[in-house]
């Protein structure tokens, strides 16, 4: 699909401000609201806009700990990292997990209360994920830059 200024325009307003109406976002873009809403619909439809959700703060919800793990496995068969994601998707404290090019095979983002509660996920769940040889875990001390909006 081809994006053109408006497409774009649309798309920068909505990730920083999913609630917006579509009066108002018609408004800020400069088109009418038909025919933003229907750039919209298209957008949606195409799943370039994939959902709306509302971004939470983790330390107000107790959760300021963040863990980055960098785990090795055993082997790069797809057997091995079916199984891996499979159990890593089970989770619920893992907010992200990528299969990477490098040194490690999987990056996992994890939020924690602190480093008691990180070190029950551990035992809990990391240490149980199957074909892992390593794992190396990294705490944040600040996060510096934090977006969720991706340069259109």
């Amino acid at each position: 699909m081809q994006l053109d200024a408006s497409d774009r325009r649309i798309l920068d307003v909505l990730q920083k401000q999913g609630r917006i109406t579509n009066a108002e976002l018609s408004e800020r873009i400069n088109l009418s609201p038909s025919a933003c809403h229907r750039r919209v619909q298209r957008l949606e439809a195409e799943g370039i806009v994939r959902g709306y959700v509302a971004l939470l703060d983790p330390r107000k919800l107790g959760r300021p700990t963040t863990v980055y793990v960098e785990i090795k496995l055993a082997g790069q068969s797809d057997e091995v990292l079916e199984a891996f994601e499979r159990e890593v998707a089970r989770i619920p404290d893992v907010l992200e997990c990528h299969l990477m090019a490098g040194t490690a095979d999987y990056l996992l983002k994890i939020l924690a209360r602190d480093t008691d509660d990180f070190a029950r996920i551990h035992r809990r769940y990391l240490s149980r994920l199957p074909g892992v040889v390593q794992m190396q875990s990294s705490f944040a001390l600040r996060t510096v830059v934090s977006t969720t909006a991706i340069p259109v």
